[in-house]
């Protein structure tokens, strides 16, 4: 069978495996659905099939050889998987690797078809490699491009978000100087806290970032601890941030296990203040932990405009804020989109899970199941060769 016929009649045999090799790709991988792991998988394969049919010169070869092709398609399927393989959270490497599994994958399934390889056969693959290395080199420029964008937009963020606090502290610092009163330092002393405490946050999570970022893993330091106390002093913190925020608490159960306690007492600050920033005004915020057999479960829900089913794919992705559209009038920006980032790596480390659930009716819930011991981490699943 000529490999074109092949990757369009044996497609779907080829985009089962592609999925399943693109699930293993964690931490990005782990909440993503069926159609989402496939993207633009079936139309890449269907470039494939037509490149290898049509007929191409010396010089249109020698030209892609050359990588001078990538920029003349922009809106090929290959790119806009770039892009989304990026804003999805996967990395250059993952990237590669999808591309390195389903050129494995066509060879390993359709070499065996072939009873004589001749001149024909030799020429097909090497049309393919080329239609391959060209997918590639296109997905990799709108990754690397998106990927340099949002970058600057976190450097953007960073600069303007960080101004804010350090604009308050400075101004309390002149309060200060000119107060008499005791109740007056009392209150600028309150709002001296609060922007301490903004930028605490901030600072904590470009840390974790950093870290995940350079190192690959989340560091864990797991030691007996009782989620009860951690969560007494997330909610501190988070009351000082958000004072204007009533938080209820519901404790139930056994909360104790092995955990790193500090880095769960971050990720519970987080939810609590993305769920009091994005929350409808007059609505309180509520944190229900509950013990269970194996698993603690934290549950932080608020009530306000549901979040769009297109948010919710990249929620958990590094450096993403939610559309400021519908949003209340003066309602501070006061994170860098890395909170949702860091809960979601510190509950994979924990060998748990973070998940979200959004209605009108229902609110917004972020819940976070960990192990009451972490979990060995998951073996990764080598391609198909």
């Amino acid at each position: 069978m000529k490999l074109s016929r092949f990757l369009t009649e044996r497609a779907e045999e080829i985009l089962v495996e592609w999925e399943a090799f693109a699930k293993t790709l964690e931490p990005a991988a782990a909440l993503m659905t069926s159609a989402a792991l496939r993207d633009h998988a079936h139309l890449i394969i269907k470039a494939f099939a037509l490149d290898i049919e049509n007929s191409q010169s010396k010089a249109e070869q020698t030209a892609k050889s050359h990588g001078d092709s990538p920029g003349k398609f922009p809106q090929s399927a290959a790119s806009i998987h770039g892009t989304l393989r990026e804003v999805s959270g996967f990395s250059l490497v993952q990237l590669t690797a999808e591309f390195r599994a389903l050129r494995a994958s066509v060879l390993r399934i359709w070499l065996p078809s072939i009873s004589e390889f001749n001149q024909e056969v030799h020429e097909e693959l090497v049309r393919f490699n080329e239609a391959v290395d060209q997918a590639l080199a296109e997905s990799a420029v709108t990754f690397s491009e998106h990927n340099n964008q949002t970058r600057e937009r976190f450097l953007a963020i960073l600069g303007h978000d960080l101004r804010t606090p350090l604009a308050a502290v400075s101004m309390t610092g002149s309060l200060l100087e000119r107060s008499s009163s005791v109740e007056g330092n009392a209150a600028i002393g309150k709002r001296l806290l609060r922007s301490a405490a903004t930028m605490s946050t901030m600072v904590n999570d470009l840390l974790e970032y950093s870290r995940t970022q350079l190192g690959g893993k989340m560091p864990m330091a797991p030691v007996p601890a009782d989620m009860r106390d951690i969560v007494q002093a997330a909610l501190h913190n988070a009351a000082s941030a958000h004072p204007d925020c009533i938080f209820e608490l519901h404790l139930r159960g056994d909360l104790s296990g092995v955990f790193d306690d500090v880095r769960l007492q971050q990720v519970v600050v987080n939810l609590l203040a993305n769920a009091a920033q994005y929350r409808a005004k007059g609505t309180n915020v509520k944190l229900d932990v509950s013990g269970e057999l194996n698993d603690v479960l934290l549950s932080v829900t608020n009530f306000g405009p549901a979040i769009p089913p297109e948010s919710l794919k990249t929620i958990f992705s590094a450096m993403v804020q939610l559309p400021v559209d519908g949003e209340q009038p003066g309602r501070p920006r006061t994170s860098l989109g890395l909170g949702l980032f860091i809960a979601r790596e510190t509950a994979l480390a924990h060998g748990g899970s973070i998940d979200v659930s959004s209605t009108d009716a229902d609110g917004t819930t972020f819940t976070v199941r960990i192990p009451r011991a972490i979990a060995p981490p998951k073996a990764p699943v080598a391609p198909a060769t």
